[in-house]
């Protein structure tokens, strides 16, 4: 029951949100947050820019999530602090399912709340899409704009090798050559 009016509430806040972004329709400037996270440390995506940060909505229970877990923590090894991963959840989760998934699948990447409103400000779902399916992951730019959407099914979601190559593109050009390539 409370799950059922959590989720009406929510889809009534988003469903006032600025109308939807269609698919391919450009870039947009990433809205802005500042949400917490299992020990209540704020992180204001702001403060990540001058970085490419991915930005992942999941939930704990999802498998999907699960196996894009070690992807992420993969590419944050190999890129080091030339990337920021966030990754945010929504009820039902909370503070004990998030650190059981942080320890279960080694996530060392903060692991945000949010009640559906931030959620909402990315994903703007509507009358004809009011259902939000997970991962959604969004390639954020050092300048703050929304470069990539990868929805769940996606090949940037499944196939590591296309998320990389997208990071690659808003990789600053020393930070490629760097690595030698």
């Amino acid at each position: 029951m409370q799950l059922a009016a959590v989720a009406s509430l929510w889809l009534l806040a988003v469903g006032t949100l600025a109308p939807v972004l269609a698919e391919g329709a450009g870039v947009r400037r990433a809205p802005g947050f500042a949400l917490p996270d299992e020990n209540m440390k704020y992180h204001d995506l702001a403060d990540y820019r001058g970085k490419v940060v991915i930005l992942e909505i999941m939930l704990t229970r999802c498998p999907i999530c699960k196996k894009l877990a070690g992807t992420l923590e993969e590419l944050k090894q190999k890129y080091g602090d030339r990337i920021a991963v966030l990754s945010v959840v929504n009820p039902p989760d909370n503070r004990a399912s998030v650190q059981a998934f942080k320890q279960e699948h080694g996530v060392t990447s903060p692991i945000l709340f949010d009640c559906g409103q931030m959620v909402g400000s990315y994903l703007l779902p509507d009358p004809k899409r009011p259902r939000i399916h997970v991962p959604h992951l969004f390639l954020i730019d050092a300048e703050g704009m929304i470069r990539k959407h990868f929805a769940p099914g996606d090949d940037g979601v499944r196939d590591r090798s296309v998320l990389e190559a997208e990071i690659e593109k808003l990789l600053p050009a020393p930070a490629r050559a760097d690595r030698g390539m």
